[in-house]
């Protein structure tokens, strides 16, 4: 597992940078940094984890974090088979705390943009025809230069800053209690996770990868996360066990199997307790939706 590193890396002659991401998958190491981050996934799938938020993306998901909001965009393990020829594709905006300046920021002027840079520590979900305005704006973003660049970015921190379909991610009070230097160990769990939740996971098994007793890596974990391990570990199971219910061709019980579960029983009771209705009930809606 390679190190996390900083990725925004904004050139000392720039305001900001914006990126496209063309690879057979985003980088699938935890992190966080010092830049607001706003990212858009254009092709992709797989499980976005944000602060202590864990939930499914897939294309068209809009996110924009605040400084040194721990993130990750994980694609599903197809995208990481040795034959897969598939691939993502995404636009990714990088711009510091000092983007136009604190005592710019403080004029009346700016006062929308302040509120918004605020809400943003606990990352905002975009969605809806905020979304849609969005998009071609990014794509725009690529090729514009100077102070067209600039307004550029400013007209979709206004877009973002006036819409009511903009949500908060983590919950209101979520504070980041990691490290600078405990970014490897933390990736380090969430890959092992993400690669051996299919099978059953012992706590000791995870602790002593990162070389923690069990006793300290449960504490560890749950100020990191605000949740257990083993509340995370089923997180993680449902996320996919929702993925495979959208296939007709597998019943409950291939599907709990498949998500790691030891039971039917067991998948039943933890999958109605996280969505609030049986592995049933959700396939024949989803079905439903897209008849």
């Amino acid at each position: 597992m390679k190190k996390a590193f900083q990725k925004s890396r904004i050139p000392e002659q720039n305001a900001f940078v914006v990126k496209e991401l063309i690879a057979p998958n985003f980088d699938k190491n935890w992190h966080f940094h010092p830049e607001y981050q706003l990212f858009m996934v254009l092709k992709g799938k797989g499980t976005r984890f944000v602060g202590d938020d864990m939930r499914r993306f897939r294309e068209q998901d809009l996110v924009f974090t605040g400084p040194n909001l721990p993130h990750l965009w994980r694609n599903d393990q197809e995208y990481f088979d040795k034959d897969s020829r598939l691939m993502t594709h995404g636009i990714v905006v990088y711009f510091p705390e000092n983007f136009i300046g604190q005592d710019l920021l403080e004029k009346e002027e700016f006062e929308e943009l302040q509120g918004l840079l605020g809400k943003a520590s606990l990352g905002l979900e975009i969605h809806g025809a905020t979304n849609l305005q969005i998009r071609p704006l990014l794509g725009r973003l690529l090729e514009q230069k100077g102070l067209e660049k600039v307004i550029g970015l400013l007209n979709i921190l206004l877009l973002m800053a006036r819409s009511t379909e903009v949500n908060p991610i983590v919950q209101t009070g979520y504070i980041n209690a990691n490290k600078e230097s405990e970014k490897d160990r933390m990736s380090k769990v969430y890959a092992f996770v993400m690669d051996h939740f299919q099978r059953p996971i012992k706590l000791d098994e995870v602790a002593n990868l990162i070389n923690m007793s069990s006793s300290s890596f449960s504490r560890y974990f749950r100020s990191r996360m605000n949740k257990s391990f083993s509340d995370f570990l089923s997180e993680v199971r449902i996320s996919h066990a929702c993925k495979l219910l959208h296939k007709e061709n597998l019943n409950i019980s291939e599907v709990s199997y498949e998500s790691g579960f030891n039971t039917l029983s067991n998948f039943n009771r933890q999958f109605k307790e996280k969505m609030n209705m049986t592995p049933l009930a959700y396939k024949k809606d989803f079905i439903h939706r897209f008849d």
